[in-house]
């Protein structure tokens, strides 16, 4: 059996703020499996939370849980204290590994999800222009989203979701099969939040990335949180076995 290490987050040298969201014990079954069990973690302000860990390993179901698109069979996720509710997912946004485009223009897309938050008017025309400026689309603001590149297509669907103002923004696996200058694109725009005070929890499979993105990493094995940590802590010196033999490229077997 793998070891396993408590959840820590704390930096070496100073506390962390209170988290904006936390997990408390939380696990979902699904056929009869259980594929999350007992996660407690906090999501903590203005920080960059990178999920890491083996496919398979309940890091996508974990930010599903977190943003409340399904619901735990044991535990509870709180937001600000508080029981996560359908106004509290209002102030968070999530992107998918591969972004949901509406049958519009880049402009189209931009309008209309700003516009179900009821952001209309002139506030509306000064987030857009900002988001395609943002995204470096600008040029590209009349073409139908759906024929754009991926790594276009990935662009407007992180400015989309930072145009809503959000203080958490779950990204899974942005970066997948996308080139090397498209991954840079991305990782600016994460940059771009995470220094206008946004919190970030993404997955990620790339050591490096997490290593250029990363302020604390979560490593997740067989549905549970193996390691919790300061990123260097994590990527440089891992304490559980989990986390070891997956960042030496070794196959980390279930228990």
């Amino acid at each position: 059996m793998l070891e396993l290490v408590q959840p820590r987050a704390e930096t070496e040298d100073m506390p962390l703020p209170e988290p904006v969201l936390t997990a408390r014990g939380v696990s979902y079954d699904a056929g009869g499996r259980r594929l999350v069990s007992g996660v407690t973690a906090g999501i903590r302000p203005g920080r960059r939370t990178l999920v890491m860990g083996a496919n398979g390993a309940g890091k996508s179901l974990f930010l599903r849980l977190l943003h409340g698109l399904i619901q735990p069979t044991e535990g509870e996720v709180l937001w600000h204290g508080r029981p996560l509710d359908r106004n509290a997912r209002r102030a968070q946004a999530m992107v998918f590994q591969r972004p949901v485009m509406l049958r519009r223009s880049v402009l189209g897309n931009l309008r209309f999800a700003l516009g179900v938050r009821g952001i209309r008017g002139s506030e509306r025309a000064h987030r857009v222009a900002e988001a395609l400026e943002r995204a470096r689309l600008t040029d590209l603001a009349n073409r139908p989203a759906r024929v754009l590149s991926g790594g276009e297509q990935q662009r407007l669907a992180i400015a989309r979701a930072l145009s809503t103002a959000p203080e958490v923004l779950f990204l899974d696996e942005p970066t997948a099969s996308l080139d090397p200058a498209s991954t840079h694109a991305v990782e600016e725009l994460v940059n771009a939040a995470h220094a206008a005070g946004v919190a970030i929890v993404m997955i990620t499979h790339d050591a490096g990335q997490a290593r250029r993105l990363g302020d604390d990493v979560i490593f997740m094995h067989n549905g549970r949180i193996a390691e919790y940590g300061p990123a260097g802590r994590v990527l440089d010196m891992p304490r559980s076995a989990a986390a070891k033999a997956w960042l030496d490229g070794r196959l980390c077997l279930s228990d």
